[in-house]
């Protein structure tokens, strides 16, 4: 399996209402290459059916998004995530760990 279908089939765990971060999942694929998992992730090809839009930076702010950070905002506040100044409020609430 490439590392970009890993990365992909990892997103697609993310629960509802949770977000984890690129670091998060290079490290549970053993790397620490965090820019490719962004790069994996901006590659999506479905971003509904595997919700990228649930991935973001490890100290909390939204990060990068390829249809827009302001339509990663609308997502993440549909689920529920609560988010002020592109930052996630209680954001260890809400982190999915592997």
């Amino acid at each position: 399996m490439l590392f970009k279908e890993k990365v992909l089939k990892l997103t697609k765990r993310i629960p509802k209402g949770k977000v984890t971060t690129y670091k998060l999942i290079a490290e549970k694929l053993k790397t620490h290459a965090y820019r490719a998992v962004g790069t994996a992730l901006h590659k999506n090809k479905k971003p509904i059916i595997i919700p990228c839009h649930r991935v973001v930076n490890s100290n909390g702010f939204v990060g990068g998004y390829a249809k827009g950070i302001k339509k990663k905002i609308k997502l993440l506040k549909k689920e529920g995530i609560e988010i002020k100044n592109k930052k996630i409020i209680d954001f260890e609430k809400v982190l999915f760990r592997f």
